[in-house]
């Protein structure tokens, strides 16, 4: 069938297969121009579809060499219907994978359940050499968690807290910037938030790993959250999902000395704002990252997922094997890579054309054809390479 990208508000519905693997393949060849990283060589993603999950993966695999174990929870296609992007990304990748000899498993469920829990603890015993793993990453990106214990199932928000905030935002379709209004979260809606999108699940899964002996001695494992600048700080640092990464940080410190009795280590990475379907479509942020990436791009500092995640890695094991202390770190123990987008050079010429920006000057000002090409080539559209009026198996 011909695909094209059908929108449902701020969702994209449809996904290019072709598409989809083409970026997989851009991020492997990335990889692979970089210099190879001595670090883990068999690696278990939670969270391995998209994003910086996806990326994760694949610096590792093609970075280290290292066997892999993703978890995602995504939709294969049927009749007429395409597939998730994050479906189509894990095929290609697992191909790509498996060409260049690498062990790649994939299962696809709910990673918040105890079923998943336990296939992953058997794929990784039976399908990864010594049946243990260097590394755990947990990339987790959901609007809904249920708890395994209890059967509650809880909503996540994106909301400020304590009283309404009002700023300006961009509809990154039509170009038109405008006020919004965003009135403060529940007291309900806080604790969801955190139930689904701080670190509970991460530490359920470590204590899983442990407990079932799949943990190689000096494992490291890795969680990822965002802090941002002033501008967005009302409704992400010191709201709703501000609460949920300081439940994340809590977690890691908790991780962290459950390792430490076989030399492991526990880290919060800091990432940089990037476009994914869910920041797509938080008030403000379109806004924010269609300036940083003009300003960052204009440096020559911008960097996608797969720079991201290399960088990271280069940065995890630079020092010799298990030297966790010599990591580069924050005053709270974090991995800092929004070092770039927080560079006060970059923060201040975002802060002086925040001000300046209308829907006519919108293009002129910022990058915002750059972010809608980036929220396109999400679902696997947009590639200037491939024909999008040709049939295509879904």
């Amino acid at each position: 069938m011909i695909v094209k990208p059908k929108m449902r508000g701020f969702i994209c519905t449809t996904a290019h297969p072709e598409g989809c693997a083409a970026n997989v393949r851009e991020q492997v060849a990335y990889v692979q121009g970089q210099k190879p990283i001595d670090g883990p060589k068999r690696v278990l993603v939670v969270g391995s579809s998209t994003g910086y999950g996806l990326a994760s993966r694949i610096a590792a695999s093609f970075g280290c060499g290292a066997e892999s174990v993703g978890i995602y929870f995504e939709k294969p296609g049927s009749g007429n219907r395409t597939a998730s992007a994050g479906w189509y990304n894990n095929q290609a990748f697992e191909q790509e994978a498996q060409a260049a000899g690498l062990t790649a498993v994939g299962i696809n469920g709910d990673a918040y359940s105890k079923e998943v829990k336990e296939q992953a603890i058997q794929a990784i015993r039976e399908q990864l050499s010594g049946g243990q793993v260097d590394m755990v990453i947990y990339s987790l990106a959901s609007p809904r968690r249920t708890d395994p214990e209890t059967g509650e199932t809880y909503s996540s928000v994106i909301k400020p807290l304590g009283q309404a905030f009002s700023g300006r935002t961009v509809d990154f379709h039509t170009g038109v910037v405008s006020d919004v209004t965003i009135e403060p979260a529940t007291q309900e809606e806080k604790e969801g938030t955190v139930a689904v999108m701080g670190g509970e699940d991460w530490l359920l899964w470590m204590q899983a790993l442990k407990g079932a002996g799949v943990l190689a001695p000096g494992c490291c494992t890795v969680a990822y959250s965002y802090l941002g600048p002033v501008i967005t700080h009302a409704i992400y640092k010191d709201g709703t999902i501000g609460k949920a990464k300081e439940d994340l940080e809590e977690k890691c410190r908790a991780i962290d000395q459950m390792l430490a009795s076989f030399e492991g280590k526990a880290f919060v990475s800091v990432n940089k704002a990037l476009v994914t379907q869910s920041s797509s479509a938080i008030p403000v942020v379109p806004l924010y990252i269609s300036l940083l990436f003009k300003v960052m791009k204009e440096k020559g500092t911008h960097e996608d997922c797969i720079q991201q995640m290399y960088r990271m890695l280069e940065r995890l094991f630079a020092q010799e094997p298990g030297d966790w202390e010599a990591v580069s770190v924050d005053e709270a123990h974090r991995i800092r890579l929004d070092d770039w987008e927080m560079e006060p050079g970059v923060q201040d010429e975002v802060a002086r054309l925040w001000g300046e920006i209308t829907t006519e000057n919108l293009a002129e000002h910022t990058d915002i054809a750059g972010y809608r090409s980036d929220f396109y080539r999400l679902f696997g559209f947009g590639r200037t390479e491939l024909d999008y009026e040709k049939d295509t198996e879904v």
